[in-house]
């Protein structure tokens, strides 16, 4: 490997957004080492679940699940969704008992659930379910769900218990949309029916309400009796700021959370064999890439962006990233093979074309490449070294640029001109608009093709299934020709808790039911 600069922010500036820095859990691992993060995580009761929070908006994280700097253990546990996914990824109903759509997909009616209460004693109706919906598509809160929900024309509570939904255009998959982890039901009244100002008030009608919020240390939840499936198995849930991935490992090896979701391959192996814990690997959709800004030099030249991509070993980088047996190697698209729109494509190293490539566009002076990385999402650091390795052998220099996992995603991502990233599992249609329309906020490589939105937009809007599945394809292989994101391989989820903690299926992070986690005494 080649030697990689270092790259530390002075905890006393202030970042871009004025927000200033402040020492918390966090921030001790680059002050005084893991040890001084695991010591910091104080002990809790027995019927308390304890899981990190990785910190992705540096302290400003909200409560509102819509919001840009949404706290997504928050939002998977304090609100409900209109629909959710079960264990084998179908939709089923959640606040929503059944719902049904005219011939031509542009008209959507939901019947809700009767009974289900808001954490204040508020009575859940359509009327929130109008509010909630509405308010993604506001300006001003500008909500990462804006894009892929932008198809929503008019919301309408005919009564109490029923919503209609009328879209711009046909969409056959609408309900998958209403699936995302952030699309939770918010109560109208104490938001103050204000569809342009994030609600901060952590009322939901989820398994557990808010007691007390600190995104920078220790956020405290307590179970919510009259939750409509039932009262959660664990009384109370804290969710402690660790935003290194180290660190959250080296947490649970001490005792002093209960679940990571989220370890690497060779972290795996300290916990495989032990009695004190069990690991789990999911098949999922997620995964770690390396994000390439198509709107900066050099890598605004889509020559050098496919040379950085094709001459990847995906196979090979997989097994020593993820482990045998815990990936399937992607061609930098982002559906996983367990999407039904997923397109299949040949990217098998190709390091002599991406010396061709090179040599014809650059000759022998080859822009400077550095790649800023941070140990912040699972395989991160690996992916990079390996990607350096490899890139090396074909005669490129990637220099890594290591940065703190605090503040990472307000400083680095899609800010540098190449970094690694990160991101869960998302529906075909979800995460082709979210991270790659031209005006998504989340577009991280800062892609604007209009040949991609159009066909996007036809892809949604096709009613055959099969045809709908080859447009989705088309969409897949502009991004494997143009794109801007190595994505070598979708990554099972390993994830690794207490033995004491029992009741979690086998499905992804953010489809995990926490009302259902025992936790024994």
């Amino acid at each position: 490997m080649s030697a990689r600069k270092s790259f530390a922010k002075d905890t006393a500036a202030t970042p871009k957004g004025g927000k200033p820095w402040r020492r918390h859990v966090g921030c001790l691992l680059g002050a005084f080492g893991v040890a001084a993060v695991v010591a910091a995580v104080q002990p809790a009761q027995a019927q308390t679940l304890r899981v990190a929070h990785i910190v992705e908006s540096g302290g400003a994280d909200s409560v509102d699940p819509v919001s840009t700097n949404r706290f997504a253990e928050i939002a998977i546990t304090v609100y409900s969704r209109l629909v959710r996914e079960d264990a084998d990824g179908l939709i089923v109903p959640d606040l929503a008992t059944e719902w049904s759509a005219s011939p031509d997909a542009a008209v959507w009616t939901f019947k809700l659930r009767d009974g289900v209460t808001f954490h204040n004693g508020n009575d859940f109706t359509a009327d929130d379910v109008v509010f909630s919906l509405l308010r993604t598509q506001s300006e001003v809160i500008d909500s990462p769900l804006r894009d892929g929900l932008a198809l929503i024309e008019s919301v309408e509570a005919v009564d109490d218990m029923t919503v209609v939904v009328t879209l711009s255009s046909g969409h056959a998959d609408f309900p998958l949309l209403l699936r995302d982890y952030r699309m939770r039901i918010l109560d109208a009244d104490t938001c103050n029916n204000d569809l342009d100002s994030v609600c901060e008030t952590g009322i939901g009608t989820g398994p557990f309400k808010l007691v007390t919020l600190d995104a920078l240390g220790t956020t405290t939840l307590e179970r919510y009796d009259d939750y409509w499936e039932g009262p959660a198995k664990v009384e109370a849930m804290e969710i402690i700021a660790i935003p290194d991935q180290q660190a959250r490992v080296a947490a649970l090896q001490a005792g002093q959370i209960d679940i990571v979701f989220g370890v690497t391959g060779q972290q795996r192996q300290l916990f495989e064999g032990s009695d004190d814990f069990v690991v789990q690997s999911v098949p999922s959709g997620g995964w770690t890439g390396l994000a390439m800004r198509t709107d900066t030099p050099p890598y605004d030249n889509p020559v050098l962006r496919k040379a950085l991509r094709i001459g990847v070993d995906r196979e090979a980088m997989g097994k020593l990233v993820a482990g045998a047996g815990a990936f399937a190697v992607t061609c930098d698209h982002p559906v996983w093979t367990g999407d039904q729109y997923r397109t299949d494509i040949d990217c098998g190293p190709n390091p002599a074309e991406a010396q061709r490539l090179l040599s014809e566009e650059y000759g022998s002076e080859l822009p400077t490449i550095e790649l800023f990385v941070s140990p912040v999402s699972e395989g991160a650091m690996q992916m990079a070294e390996v990607y350096q390795a490899q890139m090396k052998e074909i005669g490129v220099d990637i220099e890594l640029v290591i940065v703190p996992a605090d503040g990472y995603w307000d400083e680095v991502w899609a800010v540098e001109p190449f970094f690694a990233t990160g991101w869960s599992e998302r529906p075909a249609d979800q995460i082709l608009n979210e991270a790659y329309r031209s005006t998504a906020p989340w577009n991280e490589t800062h892609w604007k093709s209009a040949e991609f939105d159009a066909a996007l937009d036809a892809a949604r809007q096709e009613l055959d299934f099969d045809r709908r599945k080859e447009l989705y394809g088309d969409v897949q292989m502009l991004l494997w020709e143009q794109g801007g994101t190595l994505i070598p391989f979708h990554q099972s989820a390993i994830r690794v808790m207490s033995s004491d903690v029992s009741g979690i299926e086998e499905v992804a992070k953010y489809a995990v039911r926490f009302q259902n986690i025992e936790k024994s005494e």
